[in-house]
């Protein structure tokens, strides 16, 4: 495993040198807003980002957020805890979900009454999404608590000039039903847009240990309205609303699972004032969530879980001129948990989170871009908390840079993690936030005469003191001076041959090490825990990596456009051995889930300009596999759709 990792860095060494000084393809005009909060050229953002546009978001097979991610981005473990609707992680450079944020239309979501304060991503349907960036590495210096691995910032749509009606229907196995609607208009003056999904499957077994079929069954809804008052004056409403039920399985062999189920309700809604005046811009911003989770466990005892968010932003942006500006902005965030029917928690539960940062984006020099920024982050009970980031990008001509960023961030405690000491560990003490540092560097490019696309990152990141879990033990508390640890390497290539054939190759080599949790734990000299190294190369050991982080993840993707009507996709994953939790059945002894590579096969053939087919196969082979230990993945999967245009 070290020959390899040290082959890899060779690698890198070799392309940069090879290709630094290349000419290249003319530059594209990308334009991304993630990066920095306000829309600026892909050229200068010294953060390694992924963009999904409208185009990939409709190609791309399945009905949900997750099938997009997981076909369309490298470097993201997603797994799934049985079938559709079932609990499901996004990790971002081999961390729990736990250490990224998901933000849709500039509003950070979470639920305040889980966990681990993480958001449930499963019931987000795509066909609303706009666009979606993925901004990796440390971001907590704009973004704060929990963007440590990483940031999601998912756009929907919104109303486009004229008056427009869409619909799709899609079926497939397991009596599922996906039906669609949309309408959307806009004017000089106004746009809207109102998006219904309503998606349900008697599903499949989540556990291998029954054949009894969990059914899932989703209603959502999407409101965008806009109003321009003036020149420079606009205001903005967004309103999500989501209503599930789903019968999963109790995760103890030999316990009956027919009482199993979740009832759940969200809704967020988000106003915003922007305000453009010569070199000012100035949003204003108020948002409001509200979440009810009722599970019946395997008794038939019912426990409901509230959360509840309010938000008030300001977000400020001076230009200076065109390569130099300022990003400043405040954040007051106020949540709470109810736990009413759960005799272990508290009653209620709320904090309050206010912030304040500062970001310089400027161009020193002709071909190279910087930002510096720092952010001051408040928990009313957790303390308080800094955190920094400095980013670079050496524009090498055409599509060609060489990107480089090093933050810390942090991740306060969750306000279920406060259990029955209150925010304090069994010692009574405080407990407080994780802290982290992250670094990458990397490269891209487009070689003109090979048509080829070529990215290439490497990255390292630190948590320092992590808070144990209610999972592990009966109380929550930092573990001092434990460390887990994320580097690896992520590269992707692209081949286009004249837009008609596409071949991209994905490969993450991720070394993740769980000081937290290890299982064979010693201390140090200075009394700190840790764990050992059996192989002693301090590298790629699965026994003590993250849980379900592989070493090893591949995936290709070939596109091959047959006529300007129809189009087929051929999608090939691979994924390595892996760590996973085991439950009370093994005597909760960690366990090794066994690699897979599975087989995706999608097609859309376009009848006219109104209508177009959608076909696909997932996993071709039927390849029994699992991301998760003892939970069943998707068996192979006939799906057919048909979209109408009006």
């Amino acid at each position: 495993m070290k020959e390899i990792y040290e082959m890899l860095k060779i690698l890198i060494f070799v392309y940069f040198v090879l290709f630094g000084s290349s000419v290249f393809a003319k530059e594209i005009p990308v334009i991304v807003i993630s990066a920095g909060k306000n829309p600026q050229s892909y050229s200068s953002v010294g953060s390694q980002v992924a963009i999904i546009d409208s185009d990939k978001i409709s190609q791309s097979s399945g009905s949900t957020l997750i099938d997009v991610l997981d076909n369309e981005v490298q470097g993201l473990n997603i797994f799934r805890l049985g079938g559709k609707g079932t609990n499901t992680g996004i990790q971002m450079r081999g961390l729990p979900k736990r250490y990224s944020t998901v933000y849709i239309d500039g509003v950070k979501m979470y639920d305040p009454s889980a966990s681990d304060n993480s958001f449930y991503s499963e019931g987000i349907f795509k066909d609303s999404i706009d666009r979606i960036e993925i901004l990796k590495g440390s971001q907590s210096s704009l973004y704060g608590n929990s963007a440590v691995g990483g940031t999601i910032n998912i756009f929907t749509k919104k109303g486009k000039l004229g008056k427009h009606q869409n619909a799709i229907v899609r079926a497939s196995q397991n009596n599922t039903k996906d039906i669609f609607y949309s309408f959307d208009g806009a004017d000089e003056k106004h746009n809207y847009y109102v998006g219904l999904n309503y998606y349900a499957t008697d599903g499949i077994s989540a556990m291998n240990n029954d054949n009894e079929n969990d059914p899932y069954e989703n209603n959502s809804l999407t409101v965008n309205y806009g109003y321009k008052i003036s020149e420079n004056n606009i205001i903005e409403n967004s309103l999500k609303f989501k209503d599930s039920y789903l019968k999963y399985d109790e995760p103890t062999d030999g316990r009956d699972d027919t009482k199993n189920s979740s009832d759940n309700i969200e809704a967020n809604y988000s106003l915003k004032f922007i305000n453009t005046n010569d070199k000012f811009k100035n949003t204003f911003g108020y948002s409001k969530a509200a979440s009810s989770r009722m599970v019946t466990d395997w008794e038939g005892r019912e426990n409901t879980y509230e959360g509840f968010k309010n938000m008030l932003t300001y977000l400020g942006e001076y230009n200076f001129n065109l390569d130099n500006k300022i990003i400043y902005g405040a954040d007051l965030e106020f949540f709470k948990a109810k736990y009413p029917t759960d005799p272990g928690a508290n009653k209620t539960t709320d904090e309050e989170i206010h912030s304040q940062y500062i970001d310089y984006q400027f161009r020193p020099f002709e071909n190279i871009y910087a930002t510096i920024g720092g952010r001051n982050d408040k928990h009313t009970t957790a303390g308080d908390e800094q955190s920094y980031r400095f980013t670079g990008a050496y524009d090498l001509g055409g599509n060609s840079k060489i990107r480089s960023s090093y933050g810390t961030g942090f991740l306060f405690p969750a306000l279920y993690e406060s259990g029955e000491y209150g925010w304090t560990n069994q010692d009574g003490d405080k407990i407080n936030a994780e802290k982290t540092t992250s670094f990458d560097i990397g490269y891209e490019t487009y070689f003109e005469n090979l048509d080829i696309e070529f990215n290439i990152t490497y990255f390292d990141i630190v948590v320092e003191d992590p808070i144990m879990g209610s999972n592990i033990t009966d109380f929550q508390d930092n573990v001092i001076g434990v460390e887990n640890k994320s580097r690896g390497i992520e590269l992707a290539t692209k081949w286009t041959n004249k837009n008609k054939l596409n071949i991209g190759f994905n490969y993450t080599f991720t070394d993740s090490y769980s000081g937290m949790d290890c299982d064979k734990p010693e201390k140090d000299k200075w009394g700190h825990t840790s764990c050992r190294d059996s192989n002693n190369d301090g590298i790629g050991n699965v026994d003590n990596a993250m849980v379900r982080v592989p070493v090893h993840a591949i995936s290709s993707k070939i596109n091959y456009q047959i006529n300007q009507d129809l189009n087929s996709t051929l999608l090939l994953t691979y994924r390595g051995q892996t760590r996973d939790y085991g439950g009370s059945d093994v005597s909760f002894i960690d366990q090794l889930i066994d690699e897979y590579f599975l087989a995706d096969l999608t097609s859309s053939y376009k009848i006219n300009e109104s209508y177009k087919l959608d076909f696909s196969i997932k996993n071709v082979f039927d390849k029994f596999y699992e991301n998760a230990f003892l939970y069943s993945g998707t068996p192979r999967t006939i799906s057919i759709g048909l979209n109408k245009k009006f």
